[in-house]
């Protein structure tokens, strides 16, 4: 992988406590893919979140990115890195998240939220940029294992709430499972000259988001009823990993709490949500 975060600390200087018999899990907001490359407030929470958190066995990542009509898992040992954009400069393109991969725990993932069938996909995917732009950050010596959930974009909202809760088990198998998107993601309503602003409607659908996540996170998938959802998420492809967040939380019992917040551009939300382990 491209040497891109020369201030990262090195792993001598993450936590060294014992590891947590519950790993958290985090949604991140993770915008443009130049974040990968920038160093700003977003980009420093998501690195001190992988600095001072538990080190997990292996991390399962839910990006929007991956949003088929299927459930798949990639399955391959050595996964590709996927640079599934354009128009950006070359520096970007020469990122590589050279991650293991972990057929592993693909076969355990599939076995785990039975009835729902997923194929195991040995060679069609990888890691695309909603996963390794966060961890580039997060973990930039990607030497962990890392497997990706594809989004079935034929099931309805409430199917990947169930989803999520099925898959809250690993967290006690050491594995940080990392749902990867935007709250708010309307790339046509982009204002770019204005980098930290929000519209009204954003706000609203974002606090909308913000209470259900924390007071009843197995209900979000009201979060399609509400006013400004068309405009907020024009296609549901990057709300739908806070579904498996807030099926994980309702499934643990556990709060959904914000590690980082605010907006870009207009009509992206960038808040972070994090599931304390235990």
């Amino acid at each position: 992988m491209s040497d891109i975060h020369p201030t990262t600390p090195d792993a001598a200087d993450r936590a060294d406590s014992p590891r947590s018999s519950t790993l958290p899990a985090v949604f991140v907001g993770h915008g443009s893919p130049m974040n990968t490359l920038d160093d700003n407030r977003y980009t420093r929470a998501w690195r001190e979140f992988g600095r001072t958190g538990p080190r997990p066995s292996a991390i399962l990542a839910i990006s929007a990115h991956w949003y088929v009509n299927a459930t798949a898992v990639t399955a391959m040992p050595d996964p590709k890195t996927i640079h599934d954009f354009y128009g950006f400069p070359d520096e970007l393109f020469a990122v590589r998240y050279d991650a293991p991969g972990s057929p592993q725990l693909a076969g355990e993932v599939a076995e785990l939220v039975k009835p729902t069938w997923v194929g195991l996909d040995a060679d069609s995917w990888g890691i695309d940029h909603g996963t390794w732009s966060v961890l580039a950050h997060m973990y930039p010596d990607a030497d962990i294992p890392v497997v990706q959930l594809s989004i079935d974009a034929s099931k309805p909202a409430d199917h990947h709430v169930t989803l999520g809760a099925a898959l809250e088990p690993l967290r006690r198998r050491g594995v940080l499972i990392l749902a990867s998107g935007n709250v708010v993601h309307n790339l046509r309503q982009v204002q770019w000259h204005q980098p930290d602003a929000a519209f009204d409607w954003t706000r609203e659908f974002d606090d909308a988001a913000r209470e259900l996540i924390a007071e009843r996170p197995g209900d979000v998938a009201e979060l399609t009823r509400h006013r400004h959802h068309a405009l907020a998420a024009p296609t549901p492809d990057h709300l739908l990993p806070l579904f498996y967040l807030a099926g994980i939380a309702a499934a643990a019992d556990a709060p959904a709490t914000p590690f980082v917040e605010g907006y870009a551009m207009g009509s992206l939300s960038m808040t972070g949500y994090t599931v304390p382990g235990g």
